[in-house]
């Protein structure tokens, strides 16, 4: 009976202004397939492997009336979204450089740090913050 209550994470959802722009987006910038854009473009989906990447607008009454509206809380560059969008590459110079060229604003350029990752940040054109780093690296015996 426990297996029925560990769930598997199926779902992350990103409020977009323009839900057909921001997958393809995401596409060229991430390099993730679009699995799905309806015909109202008010749901997207990425193949992300075991995850799926949606997309749905803002304000939609489907959602809007039971679980309240979504709100942009930052209103300067040095505020951000509650929320971060993490992604793993095995070269993040490459990937982070592929992001900015295809319309991601660079925030912080890939670097080492100290528990054993590469790490840069962009934002996406909602201005979402993403991650982008290295696996972690498997900590070394020190005698």
């Amino acid at each position: 009976m426990a297996s029925d209550m560990n769930p598997a994470f199926a779902y992350t959802v990103v409020y977009s202004e323009d839900v057909a722009k921001s997958v393809a987006f995401y596409n060229k910038a991430f390099g993730y397939d679009v699995r799905r854009l309806d015909e109202s473009h008010r749901w997207a989906e990425l193949d992300s492997g075991q995850t799926t990447i949606a997309f749905t607008p803002l304000h939609q009454h489907e959602t809007d009336n039971r679980s309240g509206q979504v709100h942009r809380t930052p209103h300067t560059t040095g505020e951000r979204p509650p929320i971060e969008v993490c992604f793993v590459y095995s070269d993040v110079d490459a990937a982070y450089k592929r992001a900015v060229e295809n319309g991601a604003i660079a925030v912080s350029q890939p670097e080492d740090r100290e528990w054993g990752q590469r790490v840069g940040y962009v934002r996406d054109i909602d201005g979402n913050v993403v991650r982008m780093g290295s696996y972690v690296a498997k900590p070394t015996k020190q005698d």
